[in-house]
């Protein structure tokens, strides 16, 4: 069991159960997984930058990053379909705590002039996405290494059913939002 997990148990549950009234313990919102997605229009001309932000992605989520192809050609953009333009992976159980751990604790306060995240990221059914313009906050990232900077999104999917309920889920768990 991971730190922000024994920190759930013990301190969030009891809290969300108090201020929202749960009578059974299944209705309490729970993380159940964290998406990350890098996409890269530019890897359509350069294939190589899909092969580094394969690399990147795996080494900040400690797990094998997967390729997303286009679904349509594209005219326009150049674009065929079944051409690879970003990837993804999806982190659950004892890798997803880990990464939420490391994000807030870590890969959040490097962000420069870093004054809290906005709370617009939620979709109705208390997830939350968040997107980072440098994916270079991370410190499993050597700087000197990185030839592009690219940004990332990352998806905090909850059992939540409102947007309050899961704003306070990930604010108990340390997700620092502006005040």
């Amino acid at each position: 069991m991971t730190r922000l997990e024994k920190l759930y148990n013990e301190k969030v549950v009891p809290e969300l159960q108090k201020e929202y009234g749960y009578t059974s313990s299944m209705e309490i919102p729970r993380m159940v997984k964290i998406s990350l997605n890098i996409g890269l229009g530019a890897a359509s001309q350069n294939s190589k930058l899909i092969d580094a932000a394969v690399e990147e992605l795996t080494a900040i989520a400690g797990q094998k990053a997967v390729v997303t192809l286009a679904k349509k050609s594209i005219a326009q953009f150049k674009l065929r379909e079944g051409m690879p333009v970003g990837c993804r992976v999806t982190l659950r159980d004892d890798a997803m705590w880990d990464f939420y751990d490391k994000l807030v604790s870590f890969a959040l306060p490097r962000v420069r002039d870093f004054r809290g995240i906005p709370d617009r990221g939620f979709d109705g059914r208390g997830n939350f996405t968040l997107g980072i313009k440098e994916h270079t906050i991370f410190p499993e990232l050597e700087i000197d290494r990185v030839e592009l900077v690219k940004g990332m999104n990352v998806t905090v999917t909850t059992t939540a059913k409102t947007d309050k309920e899961g704003k306070t889920l990930l604010d108990l768990l340390g997700m620092p939002f502006k005040k």
